[in-house]
């Protein structure tokens, strides 16, 4: 079934980094778009009001601020606006940070989750997306990742909490016929992102000829996902909602993707090819005219060395296949960051 762009989504998170992405592709194709985010202080708050300040340009944006675990604010606006489609990004970030402040996680990541599968139980949307990760995988070793391997062993207290949503949603898919995909993303990066995330460290230190501590000695290798293409794959998993019986004809790789007693799936997005960490320094160097000073240190607690995942099924179901080269996608980050830091 196909959503009709004139309709309501919901996106939570939509001051982050994916959810301003996101949100800007809504609106682009004419959806009238809710925002709950509470701008919060886990980085740069005026790098969010920026994203934000954007988005109300547009007449079709209604912004709130208020946090997603806060008692009855979801159930509340469910209640009012009726979405037709909610994409859930909002959530506490980090591997390392969780180890810091592990109750933020808590309250953000499975709290608020659960004030969301609430709310759709009682106003139930003709689609939920829900942002899972990649790092939810955990110890497995067997590479290519796919959606039908098991994943039991979470590295980090924050894949064990997004694992934990995983579990939560499929239980309300099953017990209210609520649809529901999950979507785990891998390592996304580009501009206007987290200034947390490795790109955002590495080309600020670079420009300025600080450090960058490489974790894992330079042994460690990622998927990396530029943003473009994971908010194409999210926008085009909208339309992709698995059906109320829990099973479909297809593939045996999409049939057995979904539950076998609820309208569930799990959905991998991610560029199919794993990069080594001294290449995507290489790309930065490159990028910025620079080379890197590198502080070689062991790897972190909660880490992996790995990431890849297998994309067939999100190609299967929307026909679209991630393919942003690393060097182009690094390319337009730098020139980004140049331009919004006048550098």
């Amino acid at each position: 079934m196909k959503i009709n762009k004139k309709e309501t989504a919901l996106v939570t998170g939509a001051a982050g980094f994916i959810g301003f992405h996101l949100t800007k592709r809504l609106l682009k194709e004419g959806w009238r778009v809710i925002g709950l985010d509470c701008i919060s202080d886990y980085y740069d708050v005026s790098l969010k009001q920026r994203r934000e300040s954007m988005l109300l340009q547009n007449p079709s944006y209604q912004s709130i601020h208020e946090k997603v675990e806060k008692k009855n604010i979801l159930l509340d606006l469910f209640s009012k606006e009726r979405p037709d489609v909610v994409i859930h990004l909002a959530a506490q970030a980090g591997v390392r940070y969780a180890m810091e402040n592990p109750r933020a996680y808590l309250e953000s990541n499975i709290n608020g989750s659960f004030e969301l599968l609430e709310a759709a139980r009682a106003h139930p949307p003709k689609h939920m997306l829900l942002a899972s990760t990649s790092s939810a995988y955990g110890a497995n070793d067997k590479m290519p990742f796919k959606e039908i391997d098991k994943a039991d062993h979470q590295m980090s207290f924050y894949a064990a909490t997004k694992k934990s949503t995983e579990n939560m949603a499929h239980s309300y898919a099953h017990l209210y016929k609520l649809p529901i995909t999950m979507f785990r993303f891998f390592t996304v990066y580009g501009p206007w992102g987290r200034p947390d995330m490795a790109i955002f460290k590495f080309t600020k230190a670079i420009i300025s000829g600080q450090p960058i501590d490489v974790y894992n000695y330079g042994n460690m290798s990622r998927d990396f996902t530029y943003i473009d293409d994971l908010v194409n794959g999210i926008r085009l998993l909208i339309d992709a909602i698995p059906n109320q019986e829990g099973s479909c004809s297809g593939p045996p790789h999409i049939t057995n993707s979904l539950s076998p007693v609820a309208p569930f799936r799990i959905v991998n997005i991610g560029n199919s090819k794993p990069e080594k960490l001294n290449d995507f320094i290489n790309a930065i160097e490159k990028s910025v005219g620079s080379k890197a000073i590198k502080n070689l240190m062991p790897m972190q607690a909660g880490e992996v060395s790995d990431t890849w995942a297998d994309t067939s099924l999100l190609q299967e179901l929307t026909g679209y296949k991630p393919h942003t080269d690393l060097l182009e996608g690094v390319q337009r980050f730098v020139s980004w960051y140049r331009g919004y830091y006048n550098i």
